[in-house]
């Protein structure tokens, strides 16, 4: 029987086997040395390099928001330590406040208007009955009048002349006497001058306490518009020349005294605040 060799099957032709042995494939590319294995460092060195580097690289650019922080610090700081400056100079130019002695300015002991009147009664009738006995005499030493009435007249003078002397009147009163109380009010005034004086100074207190009036709004009043203007001129002194300037005069330094004390506190909170803040 025929083969038909068109359709019968080749056997597969086994693949050439080569007589040189294949290569593992290349790790490396050849030319090149192997890079050195990296020593295994302990949990504690990686840690601290990590840290030296965070450290490093925060000190080389450090962030916009902390130099924007530092910034804003610093300009506080700066504005609250100028302002505590100003304080403590308002203070210093305003601390005669506290020598005040209100007790000698108010005048306590002033002679009023009534007993001024009383006084000058008494004196009106005393200056009377040294007129009336002057007449006795005269009339009688001329010989108009009889002797007697001369000598009664005589007698009534030289009593009256001798009530004139503080030592005899205080016998028969202890009110004193018209001239002695005007005494007393010029010697008054002349004691609250010379302690305006001493308050005053070189500089004037007056004027520099006007500085004050944002702590005290009452020093800024029309009233003390004249005190401020003469405290100013250094002319204070001489234009206290009646009881009731000097009254203005203590009313102004009770509203500084005012104004000092919430100063002082505010400077004293100024303080704790700049250091609990930490602004110094």
């Amino acid at each position: 029987m025929a083969q038909n060799t068109g359709t019968q099957s080749v056997p597969a032709r086994p693949p050439p086997t080569s007589t040189q042995p294949t290569a593992a494939p290349a790790v490396l590319r050849q030319g090149r040395a192997a890079d050195p294995l990296p020593s295994k460092l302990n949990a504690a060195e990686q840690s601290e390099l990590d840290a030296s580097a965070v450290a490093a690289n925060s000190a080389e650019n450090p962030p916009e928001h902390d130099k924007d922080s530092d910034d804003t610090h610093a300009g506080v700081g700066d504005e609250a330590a100028a302002r505590q400056t100003d304080l403590r100079l308002m203070m210093r130019q305003c601390d005669r406040v506290l020598l005040a002695d209100y007790a000698l300015l108010a005048m306590e002991n002033w002679p009023d208007n009534a007993r001024l009147s009383a006084a000058r009664y008494r004196r009106d009738l005393w200056l009377l009955v040294i007129a009336v006995a002057a007449v006795l005499l005269t009339g009688a030493v001329v010989g108009v009048l009889p002797a007697w009435v001369g000598g009664t007249g005589f007698g009534a003078l030289v009593t009256t002349l001798l009530v004139a002397f503080p030592p005899v009147r205080r016998v028969f009163s202890s009110r004193a006497s018209y001239g002695e109380l005007i005494m007393q009010r010029r010697q008054l005034l002349n004691d609250a001058r010379r302690h305006v004086a001493h308050l005053e100074g070189q500089d004037g207190l007056v004027w520099q306490c006007a500085r004050m009036a944002a702590f005290n709004p009452a020093l800024a009043s029309f009233s003390f518009s004249q005190l401020l203007e003469a405290s100013e001129q250094h002319t204070l002194v001489r234009q206290l020349t009646a009881r009731k300037y000097v009254r203005l005069y203590l009313i102004y330094l009770v509203e500084a005294d005012k104004a000092y004390q919430r100063l002082q506190q505010s400077f004293l909170d100024g303080h704790q605040r700049v250091l609990d803040e930490g602004l110094v």
